[in-house]
C-alpha cells in the first residue's frame, strides 16, 4: 500500500476526529461553565462501569476481522449476532446491577442515570462490525459524516438540557444521542449488512486471535478506570471531576491523533505482516511524524495551562490545572505505544501483546497502590511513571521483531521533544507580563508556531521535510486530477 493512500486514509480519519473534536470541546467548556464539578463526578462514576463494559461490545473480534487476511460476509455476520446477544446480556446487567452500585456509592439518583446510560451498550453492538468493515477496507471517508453528524446533534441536545436544568441528564442524553446518531449514519451510507448465516467454526477461529487482545483491554480498561473508583470512594466526587477535567482537554487531542493513526495503521500494517521490512518502516515513520504533531500541542498546553483553565472553564476549575500538565507529559508518549502495539498485532501475535498488558498493569497497579495513601496529585504523578516503563514494556518485544527497539526509538524523538520542551518553556514567561488572559494566550500561541517551525528548519527536522514532501505529493495528485 502507498504512503500517500496511507496518509490520505490517515487524513480523513483525523479530519474526522479534529472535526467532532472542535465541537465537543466548544460544548464541554459551555457546559463546564453551566454545570458544577460534581455534576460532571457523578457522571464519571457512572461510566467506570460503562467504560469498563464497553470493551466486551467488540470481543477483540474487530480486529481479528481486520487481521484476518480472507475475512467475508460469514465471518462478519457471525460477529455481529454474537456481538449484539453480547451486548445485550450487558445491558441487562447493567440493569439489574444499578442499584446496587447506587447504594455503593450512596447516590440514589445513579439507579435511574445507569440504566439510561447503559443503552449506549446496546448502540454500540449494532455499530461495532461496521466500523470493522470500514476500518478493514480503508473507507474512512464514512467515519467522518457519522462521526460529525452525531455530534453536532449532540451538542445542540446537551448544551438545550443543560440551560434547561436538566442538570447531569445533559450529559447522559448528549452520550446517547451521540452515538446513536453517529450509528444510524453509518448504516444508511456503509453498504454492507449482516446476512442470515452463522458459523460457529469461523466465530471460533477469529476468538483465537481475538481474546488476548479482549483481555489485554479488559486488563488496560479496568486499571485505568480504577483510578476514578478509587479517587470517588476514596476521595470526592469534586476531586474526580478535576482529575478527569485536567485529563480531558489532553486527552481529546491525544486520542483524535492517536486514533486516527491508530485506526489506519493497523489495517495498513495488517496488510504488510509477510514484509517485515516494511512493517518496520511504517512503525518508525508513524513514531516520528506522531510525535512531531503531538508534542507542541502537548508541552504547549502545559505551560499554558493556567491562562487556559482560567479564560475558558472559569476559576472554579482552576484545581485541574495540576492534572493537565501532569496529563500532557503522561501523552506526549502514546505514539510508542501506539505504533509498537500495532506492530505486535498486525503480525498476528496476539499473544504477546496479552503478555505485555499483564506485565504493563502488574507495574501499574504496584504503583497505583503506593501513590492512592497519598492524596489524587499523587495518583496523578504515578501516571508518568508509569507512562515511562510502559514504553520500556511495549517496545521490547520489536528488538527482535522489528530490529527496532526502544533506544533506537527515543533516538528518532529527542530532536523533537527537545524542540517542544523548548518551545513550551519559552512561552510560558508571557504570562509574566500580567496582560489579560486572552491576549496572553494569543501571543503565547504566535510565538510557540513560530518558535517550532523556525526551531523545525534550523535544525532541519526529518519529520518536518516529510510533512512537506506528502503535502508536495498531494498537490501533485490533486492537479493530475484535475486534469483528468
Amino acid at each position: 500500500m502507498s504512503s500517500l493512500k496511507v496518509f490520505i486514509n490517515f487524513l480523513w480519519r483525523f479530519f474526522e476526529r479534529c472535526g467532532a473534536q472542535a465541537v465537543t470541546l466548544v460544548v464541554s467548556i459551555v457546559l463546564a461553565r453551566i454545570l458544577d464539578p460534581d455534576v460532571y463526578g457523578v457522571l464519571a462514576l457512572v461510566t467506570v462501569f460503562t467504560t469498563i463494559l464497553q470493551v466486551f461490545v467488540d470481543s477483540g473480534l474487530g480486529n481479528a476481522l481486520i487481521q484476518k487476511k480472507d475475512a467475508d460476509d460469514l465471518d462478519f455476520s457471525s460477529v455481529f449476532y454474537f456481538n449484539f446477544a453480547v451486548c445485550v446480556l450487558l445491558y441487562l446487567l447493567m440493569f439489574f446491577l444499578a442499584p446496587l452500585i447506587a447504594t455503593f456509592y450512596g447516590i440514589e439518583e445513579l439507579t435511574a442515570i445507569i440504566r439510561v446510560i447503559s443503552l449506549t451498550l446496546i448502540i454500540s453492538g449494532v455499530k461495532n462490525i461496521q466500523q470493522a468493515y470500514v476500518s478493514r477496507n480503508m473507507l474512512f471517508k464514512k467515519f467522518f459524516f457519522s462521526t460529525i453528524g452525531g455530534t453536532i446533534g449532540a451538542a445542540v441536545v446537551g448544551i438545550w438540557m443543560a440551560y434547561a436544568g436538566f442538570g447531569v441528564w445533559a450529559l447522559v442524553a448528549q452520550n446517547l444521542f451521540n452515538l446513536a446518531v453517529g450509528t444510524l449514519i453509518l448504516w444508511l451510507t456503509v453498504k454492507w449488512r449482516p446476512k442470515l448465516m452463522f458459523s460457529w467454526e469461523r466465530l471460533k477461529g477469529l476468538l483465537k486471535y481475538g481474546w488476548k487482545l479482549l483481555v489485554s483491554r479488559l486488563l488496560d480498561t479496568v486499571y485505568n478506570e480504577l483510578r476514578s473508583l478509587i479517587i470517588g470512594k476514596k476521595y470526592s466526587t469534586s476531586d474526580l471531576a478535576y482529575y478527569n477535567k485536567g485529563k480531558q482537554f489532553p486527552n481529546l487531542i491525544t486520542n483524535k491523533i492517536n486514533d486516527s493513526i491508530d485506526s489506519v495503521l493497523f489495517p495498513s500494517m495488517s496488510k504488510e505482516q509477510s514484509n517485515i521490512d516494511h512493517v518496520k518502516s511504517m512503525a518508525r515513520r508513524a513514531i516520528k511524524t506522531s510525535t512531531y504533531a503531538l508534542a507542541p500541542l502537548m508541552m504547549g498546553m502545559a505551560f499554558c495551562a493556567e491562562p487556559l483553565i482560567r479564560l475558558i472553564l472559569t476559576e472554579k476549575w482552576l484545581p485541574s490545572v495540576f492534572y493537565l500538565r501532569v496529563f500532557c507529559v503522561t501523552y506526549m508518549f502514546y505514539p510508542i505505544h501506539t505504533a509498537n502495539l500495532n506492530a505486535i498485532k498486525a503480525i498476528g501475535r496476539s499473544d504477546l501483546f496479552l503478555k505485555l498488558e499483564i506485565a504493563k498493569k502488574v507495574v501499574g497497579m504496584a504503583l497505583l497502590f503506593a501513590s492512592m495513601w497519598f492524596g489524587v496529585k499523587a495518583i496523578a504523578l504515578s501516571m508518568i511513571v508509569q507512562s515511562v516503563l510502559s514504553q520500556i514494556i511495549n517496545s521490547w518485544p520489536n528488538k527482535k521483531l522489528l530490529k527496532y527497539g526502544y533506544l533506537e526509538q527515543l533516538k528518532d524523538i529527542i530532536p523533537t521533544l527537545g524542540l517542544a520542551v523548548f518551545m513550551g518553556a519559552s512561552v510560558y514567561f508571557v504570562s509574566y507580563l500580567g496582560l489579560n488572559d486572552i491576549l496572553t494566550l494569543i501571543i503565547q500561541f504566535v510565538a510557540g508556531v513560530a518558535i517550532y517551525i523556525l526551531g523545525s528548519i534550523i535544525f532541519k527536522l526529518e519529520s518536518f521535510n516529510y510533512f512537506k514532501s506528502l503535502n508536495g505529493k498531494l498537490f501533485s495528485a490533486r492537479k493530475e486530477k484535475e486534469n483528468d
